[in-house]
């Protein structure tokens, strides 16, 4: 099975913050940097079990201007 599939456009000051608030949360997501030359574009790959709480934590990032815009798109490893 497949985890969730998100991309998100982040305030790149602030991309060390949101990965480890992710990361220190029960590792609630694998994340990197979908593109080396821009760092303000990660990717994230979500347990299906923990898609809501990681929903939940992604808008209220969006509310404190960390992240600028996020969505679930297909899963591009299974392309």
């Amino acid at each position: 099975m497949y985890c969730q599939y998100y991309q998100a456009t982040v305030n790149t000051p602030c991309t060390h913050f949101i990965t480890g608030i992710l990361r220190s949360h029960e590792h609630l997501v694998f994340e990197r940097a979908l593109d080396g030359r821009n760092s303000s574009i990660i990717e994230f790959f979500v347990p299906q079990d923990s898609e809501a709480m990681f929903v939940d934590i992604m808008h209220h990032f969006v509310e404190l201007g960390y992240v600028f815009s996020f969505g679930k798109k297909e899963n591009r490893l299974k392309l």
